[in-house]
């Protein structure tokens, strides 16, 4: 075991084994993700993985930054932010337009690319 790579969980322990967020919203690649900046309800405690959403989120982020800037995969961080929507701890903004902006579709490229 590596001991410089410190704790490891795997993604289903940072969902609590869910694999859909809450609610019916499905996040696409490019939606903006922000924090409302509400204080968490008492009845939800949020993980630590949680907190670095909201952490990263005090500026505008799109969906496959914030999931590359974690290091986790799309699919654990779709179920975090579902969790913070449902609290309205975020809110999560659609591209109203069609993205031809290729600044825009670079940083997703390599969002995912560093996944």
């Amino acid at each position: 075991m590596d001991e410089d790579a410190g704790p490891v969980a795997r993604p289903y322990m940072v969902t609590g084994g869910r694999t859909r967020p809450v609610g019916e919203r499905n996040f696409d690649l490019i939606d903006i993700v922000m924090t409302t900046g509400a204080e968490p309800r008492r009845a939800f405690s949020p993980g630590p993985e949680h907190w670095r959403i909201l952490s990263l989120c005090q500026r505008p982020l799109v969906v496959a930054e914030l999931a590359a800037a974690m290091g986790l995969p799309l699919g654990v961080v779709h179920v975090l932010l579902g969790d913070l929507l449902y609290e309205d701890l975020v809110s999560v903004s659609r591209q109203a337009q069609r993205v031809t902006d290729r600044g825009l579709l670079q940083k997703v490229l390599n969002g995912l690319n560093a996944l």
